[in-house]
Formats: C-alpha cells, structure tokens, sequence
C-alpha cells in the first residue's frame, strides 16, 4: 500500500500564548490534490506554516515522504521538495520577472525557466517588467512559478485566488489543473474561494478551532451544503 506523502499527527502550535492548533491530524497521498477548508481564523495559514517550519510545533509531528521533519528548517523542508506560496506572494519587487525566477532555479539550469514560461505564457511576455510593474494576478503567477522551478513533489498554496478578477482565477485554476496532471505533483490548497477550491480538489478537510472536523471528497462535500453552512458559514451554490 503506497505511504502518504504528508502526515500530521497530533500537532499542536500557535503564536505566543495563544494556541492556533490543537492535536491536527490528518495525512495526503502522493499526487493529492488537497483542499483545506474553514471559516477564517480557524488554522489553515497556521496549518502550511506549521508544515513549512515557520511556525514551531508545541507537540505532535510532522513527517513527509516517510521522514520526520518536525525539527528541519524551511529551507531543509524545501530541498527535500516542499514548495511554499503564501498569501503574501513574497516576490521581489525590485527585481525582473526573470530575476525572480531565477531566485527559484537553486542548482537548475537557466534553460529550466522555460517550464515557468510554458505554464504561465503571461510571465514570458512580462520577463523583463519589475515585479512592483505586475499586477496582482500576474505576481500570483510569478509566485507558484518560482516555487515550482525547485521541483516540489508537494505544493503548499495559500490563498492563491484572493483579490484576482473572475478570469484570472480560472487562468490560475488551469494552470493547477495542467500542472497536476503533467507532473504528478501533490498539492494542499488554502482558500475563501470554497467552490472554486472544491472543484479543483479531490480531497477536502474541513479545520474549525485548529483541529480537522470533516473530511470528504472533494465533490462530495461540494454539493453537501448543511456541511458547508455549518463549518465554513457559506453555501456555496
């Protein structure tokens, strides 16, 4: 039977005095594409943070791809091929759009950037704008492509749809869609835009008060809208 590519057992952390988890449990297979879901304020950020090694675990453990990471460093956890895109996008604003794509390529080739170029076309005519001359869909896009130019083999995406116009969202959207079936990689979605996440994903967990309450398929928690008024305060229909 083939292992998850991500368990979380027990984990509990927070900022200060304030705990934001509270014994989560859940794990992924490879290749999943996961949607974490939620009213605000309930863990979620905190949940990608905690994996990424941002925020320091209180107890509990975090293991990926059969090893325990919970005592790695960000940087440790993205060389054995965690990718993080968090809601802040983090690009470099003074930078090019292929000087921040660059930042992405650690020991790669340059002529790797073209992967970046094929799944987002838009980045490849902007190359040489500024990241402070894109607009917010675009740094978006600029942000997942430089993540996935170190090969994740799991993709963390926080909030990856807020503040972008309808069209966009569905641009993005496609991107994951292809990116998923072409390459195989597993990813964790964050996201207000719960139909949207929903119908990307195949696997659905819903976190309320830092712990999981509901799981699901993804398309069966879509059309469950009781679920879905109750923990998320939405239906999404």
């Amino acid at each position: 039977m083939e292992a998850p590519i991500l368990q979380l057992e027990r984990v509990v952390a927070g900022y200060g005095p304030t705990t934001v988890l509270n014994e989560l449990t859940f794990n992924m297979m490879p290749q999943e594409r996961l949607a974490m879901v939620g009213r605000n304020g309930v863990g979620k950020t905190t949940t990608l943070r905690a994996i990424m090694g941002l925020v320091p675990l209180r107890s509990g453990r975090v293991s990926f791809q059969g090893r325990d990471v919970s005592s790695l460093a960000p940087h440790e956890r993205a060389d054995l091929g965690l990718g993080y895109v968090p809601q802040t996008r983090d690009i470099f604003p003074s930078l090019t759009v292929e000087e921040n794509l660059l930042a992405g390529l650690k020991r790669r080739p340059r002529k790797a950037l073209d992967e970046a170029y094929a799944l987002f076309p838009r980045l490849a005519e902007r190359r040489r704008n500024g990241g402070a001359q894109l607009s917010g869909g675009e740094q978006q896009m600029l942000s997942v492509a430089r993540a996935l130019l170190g090969q994740p083999s799991l993709l963390l995406l926080d909030e990856p749809l807020e503040g972008l116009a309808p069209l966009i969202r569905l641009e993005l959207l496609s991107a994951f869609r292809n990116l998923s079936r072409e390459t195989g990689i597993a990813v964790v979605i964050v996201e207000q835009q719960v139909d949207e996440a929903l119908a990307y994903a195949q696997r659905a967990v819903v976190l309320d008060h830092g712990t999981v309450v509901h799981q699901a398929d993804a398309a069966a928690l879509l059309a469950d809208e009781e679920t879905l008024e109750r923990w998320v305060g939405m239906a999404v229909h």
